[in-house]
């Protein structure tokens, strides 16, 4: 998913394309020569009805710092339906180094996370804050509660990557004063409203890629 997706404003109608630039070289056309998909006129745009390029949602986790980090083994396009797609999920420290809890114990990442969704945690000006998470999440992660034999057991209570992370933030909450969130609480507020607009992006992406083009009925 490394095209740039544009949208501009044409017939009344947010349109969505690729880039003219993410065409191959002797393809390539300036806005005046294509064409309207509903029209078939050549495009012309007023100053509001300009193509604007929308922000790929998906960020290189080793470069996010504090943040909880959702991916998918198959790829970001895989990460359109929360509830249909195995996921993992990871937490960066200052230094893009991502923790997470698998199968075999609790991995320290420092590649393999260059296209997830990123939600940063810890805003950089805080800098205690930060110091403080980078000793915490080592500390934690040596539990012996994250060791590899009870994985499944975690595994059976739907824990697992999720609880691990989660539980960590619980804990990095409790030292900033705040109280714990549910994994309800944290889903609502945190991931559902990211992954709504991944998978609208996704689905424009790929209607993209079959049709040309997509007229969303759902702006972004």
């Amino acid at each position: 998913m490394e095209k740039t997706v544009i949208k501009y404003r044409h017939c009344g109608r947010n349109i969505y394309s690729f880039s003219c630039s993410d065409a191959p070289y002797s393809h390539r056309r300036d806005d005046s020569e294509r064409q309207c998909p509903i029209c078939l006129q050549s495009l012309t745009f007023g100053l509001l009805d300009a193509p604007v390029a929308l922000p790929c949602p998906f960020r290189n986790g080793h470069t996010v710092s504090c943040a909880f980090l959702i991916g998918s083994i198959h790829g970001p396009s895989h990460l359109g339906e929360w509830n249909d797609t195995e996921i993992h999920v990871g937490l960066s420290n200052s230094g893009g180094l991502v923790y997470n809890y698998t199968l075999s114990g609790v991995r320290r990442d420092d590649r393999g996370w260059e296209q997830c969704v990123c939600i940063q945690l810890c805003p950089p000006w805080r800098h205690a804050l930060r110091e403080s998470w980078d000793r915490e999440l080592e500390q934690f992660s040596a539990s012996p509660k994250w060791v590899s034999e009870r994985f499944d057991e975690e595994r059976e209570f739907g824990s697992c990557c999720y609880g691990f992370a989660l539980t960590f933030i619980n804990h990095m909450r409790s030292l900033d004063g705040k109280v714990s969130l549910s994994r309800d609480e944290f889903t609502g507020s945190h991931v559902l409203p990211r992954m709504k607009t991944v998978s609208l992006y996704i689905n424009i992406y790929h209607a993209i890629l079959q049709h040309g083009f997509c007229i969303a009925s759902h702006d972004m």
